[in-house]
């Protein structure tokens, strides 16, 4: 399982970066990066307002 952001659609407003129980996300420029810590519980994709966040199973 993994995450996915969608570049396109993301606004960048850092609310998954906020709700990230593991830390894996960080806000960097323009783009959300994403480390191997997460572990795709699938928080992000639903607090993100865009729908830029698909988790990968």
């Amino acid at each position: 399982m993994s995450i996915s952001v969608n570049r396109y659609k993301c606004g960048y407003c850092g609310a998954c970066v906020g709700v990230c129980p593991s830390g894996s996300l960080e806000l960097v420029e323009t783009w959300i990066e994403v480390d191997n810590c997460c572990t795709s519980c699938g928080i992000c994709a639903k607090i993100c307002p865009v729908g830029a966040i698909e988790v990968k199973r």
